[in-house]
């Protein structure tokens, strides 16, 4: 595996933002419901609230979640470090200037960005011309 980027510049300059397939929806799932849900998430986070899931459609649906703020995908690709400062700052900046509202989830690896579907074109396009932004300073 590569080596992360820490350094802020470099990770926006490199952030390389792809549109991940498929629709996904927030969820909370109650403790009966735990162990059949899951494993069907993308992502999962325990607050004091209980248990919060990222599902795909389907999985939604089974759940009986609302599903009236469908949110799609976008992964960006540079193998980020934990500890850099600056690229979650900068995707949030970029996508409240073009008006998109946007939760971000940051992994080992990558930081993903979940925005509303039927904004997720302009969310890519912003954060693409973002990154050439950094590439041309």
């Amino acid at each position: 595996m590569d080596k992360p980027v820490k350094d802020s510049e470099a990770m926006i300059a490199s952030m390389a933002p792809e549109l991940a397939p498929g629709v996904w929806h927030f969820c909370a799932c109650d403790a009966r419901r735990e162990a059949a849900f899951l494993p069907r998430a993308l992502a999962a986070f325990r607050e004091a609230e209980g248990l919060s899931l990222i599902l795909d459609e389907v999985a939604a649906r089974a759940l009986g979640a609302p599903l009236d703020q469908p949110m799609r995908r976008i992964t960006l690709t540079v193998h980020s470090a934990l500890d850099g400062i600056g690229l979650t700052a900068a995707v949030s900046a970029e996508l409240t200037a073009a008006g998109i509202p946007c939760n971000v989830v940051a992994a080992l690896h990558h930081d993903h960005v979940f925005v509303p579907a039927a904004q997720a074109e302009a969310a890519l396009a912003a954060l693409r011309a973002r990154a050439g932004q950094e590439c041309s300073a």
